[in-house]
């Protein structure tokens, strides 16, 4: 029997999420970035493993504490967006959620990671 992937998202991710929908019908921009963040949660649906495993320690501690996550991946969205989630246990043996906890710009991304500009 196949597990049942279930998507969450995160208070952060849900209002990125409300903010692109909102706006998609007057920005070219937003409703790309929509369709292709509702593409990648179908991918991930299919896949949980579906993005870049974050190597451990290079997990942002901010995450480690809110969450208690314990893996971390990465999936590329356009205009050097990044949607972070992780991969977890659901409520029932055959479940397992996967929990979008941002949607962020390449800047944020950046800051979250500890990356300098060059």
């Amino acid at each position: 029997m196949d597990k049942i992937i279930r998507i969450k998202l995160s208070p952060e991710a849900e209002e990125v999420y409300r903010y692109l929908n909102s706006k998609q019908a007057v920005s070219k921009l937003d409703k790309n970035m929509l369709r292709a963040i509702n593409q990648k949660i179908s991918l991930i649906k299919c896949n949980p493993h579906f993005g870049n495993p974050v190597a451990k320690h290079l997990i942002p501690s901010e995450y480690k504490i809110k969450y208690y996550i314990k893996n971390l991946f990465r999936v590329e969205l356009p205009s050097y967006w990044r949607m972070l989630y992780t991969v977890v246990d659901g409520e029932t043996e055959i479940e397992i959620i996967a929990f979008v906890l941002d949607i962020i710009d390449h800047n944020i991304y950046n800051k979250k990671f500890g990356y300098k500009k060059r």
